[in-house]
């Protein structure tokens, strides 16, 4: 499985002018190839005027589908070149449509490649991207006496907690790249004399946490 991936941070819309014609692109997170459908299609229908209407989209965190179009423009001009920006800046489970009002002065092949291509790049600069790594969920249970220098010193040194439950014990969820399993497991056990429990579950993609200043 992929280590990690960058996707779309939000749902937006970057506009830019080349020789009189608009490029207007689009940009969203997309889970399945789906949802990526669906954004193409209601992007489609907010420009039923538009010139051309031209997609990318890569879903998977190893790029599994990746599908695009031209939508008139000479083949491999238009789609491509978007797709090739989202690849070659490790974006994933993101969808991208241009749609072009033409302007009345033609670019050549060369010029359109740029220009769909780096309508997409600067898109992605003004929305930004978040990384996603790949985690381990995890469940640290610990007794209540310990439980709250555990749970503060998982989140000062970074660690994603995403879940903490108080009952006869308290059990406290997080994500750990599996790099870190058997380190995390001694530091668990230094830390609690020996007396918190750590059990593994499936695998999952999170956020990259914040880097924190020593």
């Amino acid at each position: 499985m992929q280590e990690q991936y960058r996707t779309v941070a939000r749902e937006g819309v970057h506009e830019t002018e080349i020789n009189r014609s608009r490029f207007i692109c689009a940009l969203a997170p997309a889970a399945t190839e789906r949802e990526a459908q669906d954004f193409v299609a209601r992007i489609r229908k907010e420009h039923p005027t538009a010139t051309h209407n031209c997609f990318a989209y890569v879903i998977g965190a190893d790029a599994a589908v990746q599908k695009a179009s031209d939508d008139g423009e000479p083949g491999g001009t238009a789609g491509v070149p978007m797709l090739q920006m989202l690849l070659r800046r490790d974006v994933r489970y993101a969808v991208a449509v241009v749609t072009r009002y033409y302007g009345g002065v033609k670019l050549g092949a060369g010029g359109l490649i740029r220009a769909y291509g780096g309508a997409v790049g600067e898109a992605l600069d003004a929305l930004g991207t978040v990384t996603r790594r790949r985690f381990r969920l995890a469940t640290v249970t610990v007794d209540h006496q310990r439980a709250g220098k555990v749970e503060n010193d998982l989140r000062a040194t970074g660690r994603e907690v995403r879940d903490v439950r108080y009952g006869e014990a308290v059990t406290i969820e997080i994500g750990l790249p599996d790099s870190d399993v058997e380190a995390f497991r001694a530091w668990l056990a230094d830390a609690t004399s020996g007396t918190a429990e750590l059990e593994l579950g499936e695998e999952a993609y999170g956020d990259v946490p914040t880097q924190r200043d020593a």
